[in-house]
């Protein structure tokens, strides 16, 4: 749509357009001159290809004391000069002059005469010694701590250390009693220091089982945080732009500027448009900080303005374009830059999730019980130890030895309470979910998001990008009388669009070719090969539309072409962007933009044909309103192209499509409503699109349909007595974005929200889960977001929704397990060696460290990696004051614990009557105990596969074939455990069984999955049984 702006003062474009325009943009630019860079091979100082001069040396702030800032381009002597804007040459390799520091930094004029010039080698790799003075745009990551180190650790815990202790005095008494004490000849040989030395390999295989798996999980951290510090950048490098990794940036690179950048090296602006920069994450001041070019910073020094010391030319890395446009050249990287050094001293290990911290109290909690119960045991038995000394025969070593039984049978039964497996368990689930999750376009940037989103209750989601492809084709257009528009679209009356050009003069299309191909940042690039526009998706679609139709050439000749006085970014709160052309003898102001905003500046139109504005009638205009909500109703996002020829700029007196939807999406929103999650469509477009696409999507059903400007002014009744019915919100600010999250968590609501803006970091920051675009966002909204979908694909969110629930499920299967052990394991030993006569538990101190190997181990890995299934969706999210153990939970662990229980003392109080043993024979006792032990461990193998399931259904097989891990480990388990029997007898105080004790074994064991359906069937809470 060619339009010509109703008339109005410069004053109010400037208002408008042009907010706080810097009065120096007006200033006349110095004419350009070769420019000279400077390597030194003492200090750092490179001199670049093709270039000429000797401009002085002006530092930024405390630069490295190797390097010589290139902010020595900006000036000479006589007079200030612009820095080179053509960039590396890509055919640089090693440098062609060395200097000294002296020379580098020095004002004369012929301080390379010493020097003569070097051939470059092409032998060498591009940048060789620019890369080896300057350094790379990396920072040294933060080791993951050696395997030996997490074992020392785990060996500094105080019960480990006591556990430790006991066990080598019992071993040092053990082999005294064995090879100190003379023996009756035929008398059987003494073993009691095999107990010592099997407790000694308990612990050492108990902690570093435990040490390996912090290792790998640290491992999988640091890979996660290589992949989020990744990103592309926009430079230019010889003269032509194009995007490279961050890692990749050098010194002497000339990068873009854009809204919602972050900064990634120091450097020097070049030129900019109403450049403003957040920097309150390198100088804690949060006030916008406006830049100057630095040549423009030069000439005022060299004037000696009183203003030049209130200009900033200094573009610092971690900071954040807040607006304007611009390029800017690289001066610092990787340690070498003031983020950089930021960084390095706040490395920090990654923080324990809320999830962690509330088990880690748990856990604190289980073991105070279990501790208490293991004091008291030592104190009982310790009476017993000291009523019963007067009438003990044995030899004091023997005592002795009786007394270690004791202490170590009371610190094991510490270790078995201490639930060290709990925040294991939901660290391997997050690593796991985390690498699976990245692998499914989810990059988890906060660990707690993971955990959190299972929960979500609520989305907000963008349209553009999100919910639509953001790949976008212009497919319809209207230009006064004539029009265009696809064949499909249903219109005969309209021409395709290359019958539309076909007839258009040249004079015409070279003015639309000027509109978008001026009026835009996009850029000209290759991906894979093949040729492509990089940047906004809307300005692309454009640009391709130019070439193909419009007769557009190459885009930086276009742009070469057209003398640019002025550049207006894009502002979201005006919906537009602008540049002030020279044509002819006049100044032409392009203005792109929202099309039904823009029509409402406008008093003429323009001929298609001629270009002769007319004054736009009311009928004229009714029609193009008409037309743009026909388009909105088809789901295309309309741009409208305007335009003003003015005879001076600045004026002395004037009077001044949308992509289709992404595949999956309605699929995926449908399987998100059926999860018990709201999903609402935020959308700065006009309500018509938006009701158009959340109709087709999904989101749209009866609900309301609101719009940013009467949204934002209602009371906070009337906000909590229509959100809870609001579907889409249209035309909405980033404001009413963050206040329609604020109000949603207020009413109990878990919230994620999508967004791609800089202005979109509020609300990301507001919600309890931040999503942002991978593609099409930009790096501020990355920044503010706990996890970033690759795709920008809103079935990717439902990934995150799946594998959040899964996290959270595998926490509750574990602690479920693992409580159930707790109890049993504590009660048997306790009960078992208060009652034993001689005061020892039916489960040894090696015994015990097996079983808690099992639980805290193992366990963890098993049930902490089963990967979701789409039936996890078939159930509503969890509110956020749900106990972290359910009513359903506390019914299995009680359940089972019972049960094991019951086995367990059956066995081990009537089992000799039952089987028929005499009491008195030491190897049918023998039998018995190590049918205890062995019932007692196959009942934790087959509870596992109870606790796969947190729900009242009865398949707990179902999707165990994708869970490798726990095939692997419950056949590990069986195979260790059927080992022990049979060879571990001396270590583990047992001894081999025959087939029909395995039987009574196994089978004793197998029960507790029928009675896991009973338990199943008893309902969850006593009102049920009231009602029935």
């Amino acid at each position: 749509m060619e339009l010509e702006s109703t008339p109005k003062t410069f004053d109010e474009i400037e208002d408008e357009v042009m907010p706080d325009a810097d009065a120096s943009d007006g200033e006349p630019q110095p004419d350009p001159e070769p420019e000279q860079e400077q390597e030194n091979e003492e200090s750092g100082a490179e001199q670049e290809e093709n270039q000429e001069s000797d401009p002085p040396s002006v530092k930024s702030p405390s630069p490295p004391p190797q390097q010589v800032l290139w902010v020595d381009s900006l000036a000479s002597n006589a007079a200030c000069r612009p820095i080179p804007r053509a960039g590396l040459s890509l055919d640089e390799t090693t440098a062609r002059w060395r200097v000294t520091f002296d020379q580098a930094v020095g004002r004369t004029s012929d301080k390379f005469l010493d020097s003569a010039e070097q051939s470059p080698d092409p032998a060498s790799s591009a940048f060789i010694d620019r890369t080896r003075v300057y350094g790379e745009n990396v920072l040294p990551a933060k080791k993951a701590t050696p395997l030996w180190k997490l074992v020392w650790v785990a060996f500094q815990d105080k019960v480990i250390i006591l556990l430790a202790v006991a066990a080598v005095v019992s071993l040092a008494l053990g082999l005294y009693e064995t090879f100190g004490v003379k023996r009756e000849p035929g008398s059987p040989p003494a073993v009691d220091w095999i107990e010592g030395v099997a407790i000694i390999i308990a612990i050492l295989i108990v902690t570093l089982v435990g040490s390996l798996n912090d290792w790998q999980k640290d491992r999988a951290f640091l890979k996660l945080n290589e992949k989020k510090e990744d990103r592309e950048i926009k430079v230019i490098r010889s003269g032509k732009s194009q995007i490279i990794n961050v890692r990749n940036i050098l010194v002497g690179d000339v990068l873009h500027l854009e809204p919602g950048d972050l900064v990634p090296v120091d450097g020097i602006l070049i030129e900019g448009h109403d450049l403003k920069f957040d920097e309150s994450s390198a100088t804690g001041e949060s006030d916008a900080i406006k830049k100057t070019p630095g040549d423009q910073v030069m000439a005022s020094l060299e004037l000696g303005n009183s203003t030049a010391k209130g200009l900033d030319p200094f573009i610092i890395s971690g900071a954040k374009v807040i607006e304007g446009v611009g390029t800017f050249l690289c001066t610092s990287v990787g340690v070498h830059s003031s983020f950089g050094k930021i960084m390095m001293s706040v490395q920090t290990d990654v923080e324990s999730t809320p999830l962690q911290k509330k088990l880690e109290r748990l856990a604190i909690a289980i073991a105070q019980i279990g501790g208490s119960a293991a004091v008291l045991l030592f104190f009982v038995l310790l009476f017993r130890f000291l009523a019963g000394l007067s009438g003990d025969t044995r030899s004091a070593p023997e005592k002795a030895s009786s007394f270690l039984d004791i202490l170590i049978v009371a610190v094991t039964i510490i270790v078995v309470a201490v639930p060290e497996g709990l925040p294991l368990a939901v660290t391997l689930a997050l690593a796991f979910a985390t690498q699976r999750l990245l692998k499914e376009n989810n990059l988890v940037r906060v660990l707690r998001a993971c955990e959190t989103m299972g929960n979500a209750t609520t989305i907000c989601s963008d349209k553009t990008g999100t919910l639509t492809t953001n790949r976008m084709t212009v497919v319809a257009g209207t230009f006064g009388q004539s029009s265009f528009a696809k064949p499909e679209q249903g219109d005969t009356k309209s021409e395709t669009v290359s019958q539309w050009a076909a007839e258009l003069p040249q004079e015409t299309k070279d003015a639309l070719v000027e509109s978008v191909a001026i009026n835009s940042t996009a850029f000209e690039g290759e991906d894979a090969g093949q040729f492509m526009f990089i940047g906004s998706k809307t300005e692309t679609a454009l640009l391709q539309w130019a070439k193909d139709h419009l007769g557009m050439q190459s885009l930086p000749e276009t742009r070469a072409n057209v003398q640019t006085v002025h550049t207006i970014p894009f502002d979201s709160g005006k919906k537009c962007m602008g540049a002030v052309i020279k044509v002819d003898s006049q100044y032409r102001l392009l203005v792109k933009g929202a099309s039904e905003i823009l029509l409402g500046y406008c008093s003429h139109k323009a001929d298609v044909t001629t270009l002769e504005s007319s004054p736009l009638t009311s009928g004229e205009r009714s029609e193009l309103v008409s037309t743009i909500d026909q388009y909105a109703r088809d789901s295309l996002r309309t741009i409208g192209i305007v335009y003003r020829d003015y005879p001076e700029w600045p004026p002395a007196h004037a009077e001044m499509d949308e992509g289709c939807l992404q595949p999956g999406v309605p699929e995926a929103v449908r399987l998100a409503q059926h999860a018990g999650v709201v999903v609402r469509m935020v959308t700065g477009d006009n309500a018509v699109t938006a009701q158009a696409i959340a109709t087709e999507c999904g989101i749209y059903t009866d609900g309301l349909i609101m719009e940013g400007p009467a949204f934002r002014v209602l009371s906070d009744e009337e906000m909590n007595e229509r959100i809870p019915r609001l579907q889409v919100l249209a035309r909405s600010s980033p404001e009413d974005k963050r206040i329609l999250v604020a109000k949603l968590k207020a009413l109990g609501e878990t919230v994620a929200v999508t967004g791609d803006g800089t202005n979109d970091a509020p609300a990301l920051k507001t919600a309890d889960v931040g999503f942002s675009m991978g593609v099409c966002g930009t790096e501020v909204a990355k920044e503010a977001s706990e996890i970033v979908l690759m795709d920008d694909n809103f079935a990717s969110i439902l990934t995150a929704l799946k594998w959040g629930r899964a996290v959270n499920d595998a926490v509750q299967k574990f602690l479920q397990f693992q409580v159930t052990v707790n109890i049993t394991a504590v009660l048997v030993a306790f009960i078992s060696a208060v009652a034993n006569p001689d005061m020892k538990s039916v489960l040894t101190a090696v015994q015990l460290l097996w079983v808690n190997l099992i639980m805290d181990t193992f366990a963890a890995l098993a049930l902490a990696t089963d990967p979701p299934t789409d039936k996890i969706l078939n159930r509503l999210p969890q509110p956020k004051s749900a106990p972290l153990i359910t009513v359903n939970m506390w019914k299995m662990i009680i359940g089972q614990a019972i049960y094991q229980l019951v086995v367990t003392f059956v066995l081990y109080f009537a089992g000799a009557r039952i089987l028929g043993y005499d009491p008195n024979n030491a190897t049918q006792q023998k039998e018995l105990d190590t049918m205890v032990f062995n019932t007692f461990v196959w009942m934790q193998i087959f509870n596992e596969f109870n606790n796969r399931r947190l729900d009242n259904k009865f398949n707990i097989f179902e999707g165990v074939q994708r869970n490798k891990f726990f095939i692997g480990i419950t056949v590990l388990m069986v195979g260790l455990q059927i080992l022990i029997i049979f060879v571990g007898g001396d270590a583990f105080e047992i001894k081999p069984i025959n087939g029909d004790q395995w039987a009574i074994c196994v089978v004793s064991a197998i029960v507790c999955l029928p009675w896991g359906v009973l338990i199943r069937l008893f309902p969850d809470e006593w009102e049920h049984i009231q009602e029935e």
